[in-house]
This record gives C-alpha cells, structure tokens and sequence, in this order.
C-alpha cells in the first residue's frame, strides 16, 4: 500500500509536465479572458483575475475582484477544460465579523 501511494505521489507531477509551457500560458489566457468577459462591473472599477497556475484535471479556476479597498467584491470563475466555457459564482459574503 505505501508503494503504491508513494509511486502516485511521484507520478502526479509528471502532469503538469506533458504540456508546454507555451500551451500552459495559453491555457491561462484563455481562462482569465473567459472569466474576465462574466464580470458585471462598473467601467471604472478595477478587475483582477488571479488565474490559478494549473487548475485541476477537469477544471481551470480563478479568483475574481472586484472594486477597490474595503469596498471589493470577491468570486471564483470556474473554466471547463473541455468545453472551454466558464461560469462565475456569486459574490462572497464579508468574512469580517460585524462591530
């Protein structure tokens, strides 16, 4: 059992290295294009898109703000690998407590 695991664990890297880099960044442009276009957002609000480097097998992913200050807005884009399409959540609710 702990050969196998360790054998996995050895394994899972090699993923990421059978694409190009070239074909990674493209990947992240896609998805930060994708998620970028979903934003409802005032012309002159400032919009980040922080693509994650790899996502997961099936899924690219990115955390979306918007806004500025205390005042920003923050959602998950979900990217469809396959299908090439993206979907954004609601905004998330303000983790800080109340005073």
């Amino acid at each position: 059992m702990k050969q196998a695991l360790a054998g996995l664990f050895l394994i899972l890297p090699l993923a990421a290295w059978g694409s190009s880099d070239e074909a990674w960044e493209d990947f992240r442009a896609s998805v930060e294009e994708s998620c970028r276009s979903l934003v409802e957002a005032a012309p002159d609000a400032a919009v980040t898109v922080e693509v994650n480097s790899f996502g997961s097998e099936s899924y690219g992913a990115a955390l979306i703000s918007v806004g500025e200050g205390e005042t920003q807005e923050r959602m998950i884009c979900i990217y469809d690998k396959q299908a090439k399409t993206a979907e954004v959540t609601a905004p998330f609710a303000d983790a800080a407590p109340e005073e």
